[in-house]
């Protein structure tokens, strides 16, 4: 009877401490929204954010949009052809990369690349007491280092969405139109008419900047609460990775179950 007491005991304390981590999380994240003042004021400090999240996320992004359009391309002919509809491509690439490849698979390959990062350098920084060095110059690091981070990251999201989709449909373009040999003018044309500009574009941003909050904001709090320690900071950029991924998965199905329930 013992063994399975101490068991149910270290599931309780498990899920306490889960519980409360996320009420630390959520006050993190109201502080952040708070003292975001200054990321706004001294802009040039979300500017350079954006330049570490977006800019050098962007071979990332575009490498990878190119090569999902372009098998998006040939798996949507080969099951288009099947039912005599090849010219129904522009169409399966545009919508399949629009409203959700482009935002989920631009929002894992951010939280891969930048959201680690950011909670690395967040996390070397308390590591190496540089932010206890700014409280003791009366500098208070979540406006500082943290708000403009969180802001840079989720600008940067929805761009790279955006970019993501623009190339992927490049790709598609160049599969279907250039190797397989599918009609130029069918392939925009039918594009341009099934590809609605609030049901699916407008939903996509929405999506894509719903998951730049999420990963960002689970990057800056990792690396604040990491432990001051090399095995520490390693850990939090572990968690980051995860908890995003499970995280944007977990919001696709709940947007997508809202944005499209009628449709």
């Amino acid at each position: 009877m013992i063994a399975p007491l101490r068991q149910i005991a270290k599931l309780g304390r498990r899920t306490l401490d889960a519980v409360t981590r996320m009420g630390i999380a959520a006050r993190f994240f109201l502080a952040t929204l708070m003292r975001s003042g200054v990321s706004f004021r001294r802009f040039s400090l979300t500017i350079r954010e954006i330049y570490f999240a977006g800019v050098l996320s962007l071979v990332i992004i575009m490498v990878s949009g190119l090569f999902v359009g372009m098998v998006l391309g040939l798996q949507g002919y080969e099951t288009l052809v099947t039912y005599g509809s090849e010219s129904a491509l522009g169409v399966v690439v545009a919508l399949a990369l629009v409203r959700e490849l482009g935002p989920v698979v631009a929002a894992l390959l951010f939280a891969s690349r930048a959201g680690s990062a950011i909670t690395a350098e967040i996390g070397l920084m308390k590591a190496t007491e540089q932010l206890a060095a700014m409280e003791m110059m009366a500098v208070d690091p979540v406006a500082r280092v943290v708000a403009p981070r969180f802001w840079g990251g989720v600008i940067s999201m929805p761009l790279l969405a955006a970019l993501f989709s623009a190339v992927g449909i490049f790709g598609g373009y160049l599969v279907g139109v250039v190797l397989i040999g599918v009609d130029e003018g069918t392939f925009w044309s039918q594009m341009q008419d099934a590809v609605d500009f609030e049901e699916d574009i407008l939903n996509g941003v929405i999506k894509s900047a719903v998951f730049g909050v999420a990963v960002t904001a689970i990057a800056v709090f990792e690396g604040y609460d990491a432990l001051p320690t090399a095995e520490g900071v390693s850990r939090a950029t572990t968690r980051t990775v995860v908890t995003s991924s499970l995280v944007i998965l977990a919001l696709d199905f709940v947007l997508t179950s809202f944005m499209f329930r009628g449709v």
